[in-house]
C-alpha cells in the first residue's frame, strides 16, 4: 500500500499542491475570501500561499497609498517578482520521501510544501520577506544531503546578522519538525531592504 500527502482538492498532476493559480489567488484575497470556495479554504497548500500573498500585501498596499518618496521604499518591481516566484514555487514539484518506518507505506511531502515551511518561516522572523527559494540536490532519496538557496529582505533598521540568524533557525526548526531532508547547507542572501508597513509613514515625513 502506497500512501503519500495528497490533499483532496489538488489539481490533476500536483498531489498536495494548489489546484489554483496564483491570479485566481489573489483575486481570492481581494474580495475578502468571499464566496468561500472550499477547494481554496479547505486547501493547506492554497492557504500557505494566500499568507504569502497577505504578507506581500501588507506591505503593497501603504506603498500604494503613500506619496512619490515612499512608494521608492520598495521597489513594485521587486514585489512583483515576489509574487511570481509564490505562484511559481506552489507548483508540488517533486516528492520528498520520509524515512519510512512501515515497509508497506510510502509518505512523501512535495517540494511546493517545502517551500512553503520556508516562506512560513520567513512571515515567523519579524522583518523578513522571502524572494526565492530553491532546493538543491536530489531530493527523492532519503538521506541524501541537499542545499537549500534562499534570497530575503530584510526590515530597514534590523540588524541584518541578527534576523538572518533568526530566520535561519526557524527554518531549521521547521524542517527538522516536518521533514527528514538532511540539510547540508543553508544559504541565506540578503538582496534586498523594505521598510516595514508601519514605516511608510517616517519616510512620507521625511521627505
Amino acid at each position: 500500500m502506497a500512501m503519500n500527502t495528497e490533499i483532496p482538492g489538488s489539481g490533476p498532476g500536483e498531489p498536495g499542491g494548489c489546484a489554483h493559480g496564483i491570479d485566481a489567488l489573489t483575486d481570492y484575497l481581494e474580495r475578502d475570501m468571499l464566496p468561500a470556495d472550499p477547494s481554496i479554504d479547505d486547501s493547506p497548500e492554497c492557504q500557505r500561499i494566500l499568507r504569502s500573498l497577505r504578507r506581500v500585501r501588507s506591505l503593497a498596499t501603504p506603498l500604494r497609498e503613500a506619496d512619490e518618496a515612499a512608494v521608492t521604499a520598495l521597489d513594485q518591481d521587486w514585489i512583483r517578482g515576489i509574487m511570481e516566484n509564490i505562484g511559481r514555487e506552489a507548483k508540488a514539484g517533486r516528492d520528498i520521501p520520509f524515512a519510512a518506518s512501515d515497509d508497506d507505506a510510502a509518505l512523501v511531502i512535495t517540494e511546493g510544501t517545502v517551500r512553503g515551511l520556508v516562506r512560513g518561516a520567513g512571515d515567523r522572523t519579524p522583518g523578513v520577506l522571502v524572494g526565492r527559494c530553491v532546493l538543491e540536490g536530489d531530493v527523492t532519496v532519503v538521506g541524501e544531503p541537499i542545499m537549500l538557496h534562499v534570497t530575503v529582505s530584510i526590515g530597514w533598521g534590523k540588524s541584518v546578522a541578527d534576523t538572518v540568524a533568526l530566520f535561519r533557525e526557524e527554518v531549521a526548526a521547521s524542517l527538522r519538525q516536518h521533514t527528514d531532508l538532511v540539510v547540508a547547507g543553508l544559504d541565506i542572501v540578503v538582496d534586498d531592504l523594505h521598510f516595514e508597513a508601519d514605516e511608510i509613514g517616517e519616510v512620507g515625513d521625511d521627505a
